[in-house]
């Protein structure tokens, strides 16, 4: 018999590491910071679509990796508050795959160009922040979040239940 609790808990733990050490690699690459951020992390935002323990999973993965890359206290609150809406989001749209990644593409364009402007006062304008959060987040959550979100429901009904 399984342990919900644990199974829950289990998830959103490897949910988080995996986002920690994904973020890790894009900012290894200088994907991660800045004006255009490509999160490879970010393409985690679909897993609410799988189960209810990425929400919690994606907000602490977030919060860890973006105190772990020396992000600034406000962007850590604000940036982690952003994923955690894209992830109740996608959830509450799992019925609707094509939608799944809107949620987190839309919170991250409302707040990181604030961030960017008043926290780490980078030269620029909202608008400008939007254009350019926007179109790495279609790329993270968009592309690369709709490729991960098919490989695997393809592969889920050959997953191993306990």
């Amino acid at each position: 018999m399984r342990n919900k609790k644990v199974t829950f808990i289990t998830q959103a733990a490897v949910i988080a590491a995996l986002y920690v050490v994904l973020t890790f690699m894009a900012n290894a690459l200088g994907l991660a910071n800045y004006a255009v951020q490509v999160r490879f992390s970010e393409a985690l935002t679909i897993l609410p679509y799988f189960t209810p323990a990425a929400i919690p999973g994606l907000f602490a993965g977030c919060i860890l990796s973006n105190i772990l890359t020396g992000c600034m206290p406000l962007d850590v609150l604000f940036g982690s508050l952003a994923t955690l809406a894209g992830a109740v989001g996608t959830y509450l749209l799992r019925k609707h795959k094509w939608l799944t990644p809107l949620p987190p593409i839309i919170a991250n364009v409302i707040v990181v160009p604030y961030v960017l402007a008043y926290v780490y006062q980078f030269e620029g304008s909202i608008h400008y922040f939007r254009l350019t959060v926007g179109a790495g987040e279609v790329i993270s959550c968009g592309i690369l979040g709709m490729i991960l979100l098919f490989t695997l429901e393809k592969h889920a009904k050959k997953a191993v239940t306990f």
